[in-house]
């Protein structure tokens, strides 16, 4: 690979983490050499394990051994991922620790079956967090409403919080006021809030997907003007938005005491169309305090022809003219947003019970 990853980072202040796990990367080298290579984290989610464990026999003798110790589907599934997780936070603590805690974080998510219900989602990032008991894990909690109590809480009680599956730029502002108050909590408490890392992850190409099939239904000259530009513009919002909220006078207070910035992170930024540049959604959202997790494929492109340069803020007018354009068109970006949590959350539960019926049938045919 080039120099791009590290420049992107050295030169520009974003983080490119790795968005994808699974065990023969590890075991290779193969994830070693990617962080050599730039690469400052790595995140993984209900279908990268899916994917990972049903398309290699590198996980067949871990799973033998825990149904001969009598562990039921559920338990098994968790102790393979849990191995995935360790083996990666070994690999970056390097990064984690020359970073001062900024980076070399391991993303992992709460079962997407409790998204609905903060208590339960709360009690599972617990027991994750204190199972693995490493200071560069990030317990994944999506950033839907009913969860938003969950990542205060979690941020209260000193867990590092990746939110995920954000679509929406009401959303996103929610989850940044539940780090915020999080914080607050926890200092109230007179605990440290020196340490706690968080990043919200916005999911960018997934916003184009849905809103150039409407922009297309529609067909007027400009809607069909506004193709391809949707996903960009709203994560330059975003991004305006977190640096109002990250410079606010409440948030010097907690600054002051030792308070990190909830970074955002730009996430799906895989390219769906063809149409569209390979690296669009990493070359214009670059700017400082700023994480990209990319797909292999997207990585390797960035790191091919990408653009380090710094984009993510150099036209924030300009993207609120095309977000104010999509409703002037008849676009409800709201109903888009709500539309797109629904199908991400679906396919992360999807993911997850295919990977146990997979798992079961397995066993079964071992015990035939």
């Amino acid at each position: 690979m080039t120099e791009r990853l590290k420049r992107l980072f050295d030169e520009c202040g974003q983080s490119p983490w790795l968005d994808n796990l699974k065990r023969d990367l590890v075991l290779s080298g193969e994830l070693e050499r990617l962080r050599d290579s730039g690469v400052r984290g790595l995140t993984s989610n209900p279908t990268i394990f899916q994917k990972a464990i049903q398309g290699s026999d590198s996980y067949d003798s871990q799973f033998r051994e825990l149904r001969r110790s009598g562990s039921s589907i559920e338990e098994c599934y968790w102790q393979l991922v849990l191995t995935d997780i360790l083996g990666a936070l070994d690999v970056f603590e390097p990064v984690h620790t020359a970073s001062d805690g900024l980076d070399g974080y391991v993303s992992v998510e709460v079962d997407p079956h409790l998204s609905g219900d903060a208590e339960a989602t709360l009690a599972s990032a617990r027991q994750i967090w204190n199972e693995v008991g490493r200071s560069n894990l990030m317990v994944k909690i999506p950033g839907t409403e009913a969860s938003l109590p969950a990542v205060r809480e979690a941020i209260a009680r000193g867990i590092n919080v990746n939110v995920t599956l954000i679509f929406g730029l009401d959303r996103y502002r929610s989850v940044m006021e539940a780090y915020v108050a999080g914080l607050e909590d926890r200092q109230a408490k007179g605990e440290s809030i020196t340490g706690i890392a968080s990043v919200a992850s916005f999911f960018v190409s997934r916003v184009d997907t849905e809103i150039d099939a409407r922009l297309a239904a529609i067909g007027s000259a400009e809607a069909s003007a506004l193709q391809g530009r949707s996903a960009v513009a709203q994560a330059q919002i975003a991004y305006d938005d977190f640096r109002r909220t990250f410079s606010s006078d409440r948030w010097q207070r907690l600054s002051a005491a030792g308070a990190s910035v909830q970074r955002p992170l730009w996430a799906s930024t895989s390219t769906k169309n063809p149409d569209y540049p390979d690296t669009l959604y990493v070359d214009q959202l670059i700017g400082p305090d700023t994480v990209n997790t990319l797909p292999d494929a997207t990585l390797e492109a960035f790191a091919d022809h990408g653009t380090p340069m710094r984009s993510v803020d150099t036209d924030v007018d300009e993207a609120r003219r095309v977000w104010t354009s999509l409703g002037d068109v008849g676009i409800d970006v709201g109903d888009v947003a709500v539309k797109l949590e629904r199908e991400g959350l679906a396919s992360f539960v999807a993911s997850h019970d295919d990977l146990l019926d997979a798992l079961r049938r397995k066993a079964d045919s071992w015990s035939t």
